[in-house]
């Protein structure tokens, strides 16, 4: 994953690739604990295989006590607009309706990532409600997406 993360494309609009794998590792091992120790939210996080079983990136949710989830995802831009992002996400959002409840489904992005938004519209997310966006967002230049 190391090497699939550290494609300075993904990191157009946010972010920063690993800055080791060594740092990566780390971060996986707080990611495998799936939340915080007082549990209050689950941490979800599947790497995404080709068939080939080669990677090319991650899907991944915090899913909230009260039904809602946030979504994100990290492909490698050598696999962009192959249709590979929106299977994920959609296969994803099934697994969280099906087996932890989710009814509505949050994705926090900046509002200048295109690719994002475009994807998301593809997937039925709509721009949140000024309610939505007061409880979501944390910094002006994001935009707040819901699908529910």
């Amino acid at each position: 994953m190391f090497c699939v993360l550290s494609d300075p494309a993904i990191y157009e609009f946010e972010n920063v690739p690993p800055e080791s794998e060594a740092w990566l590792h780390r971060r996986f091992k707080l990611l495998e604990s799936r939340g915080p120790a007082d549990g209050s939210e689950d941490w979800l996080n599947w790497v995404v295989r080709l068939p080939s079983g080669q990677l090319a990136g991650y899907v991944q949710a915090t899913v909230s006590r009260e039904g809602w989830a946030y979504v994100a995802y990290e492909l490698n831009s050598q696999y962009w607009r192959q249709g590979i992002g929106k299977a994920s996400v959609k296969a994803m959002l099934q697994e969280l309706s099906l087996a932890y409840g989710v009814r509505e489904f949050v994705a926090v992005l900046k509002a200048r990532n295109f690719r994002s938004r475009a994807l998301l519209l593809s997937l039925g997310f709509r721009d949140g409600s000024a309610e939505q966006v007061e409880r979501h967002r944390d910094e002006q230049d994001e935009i707040v997406m819901v699908l529910a």
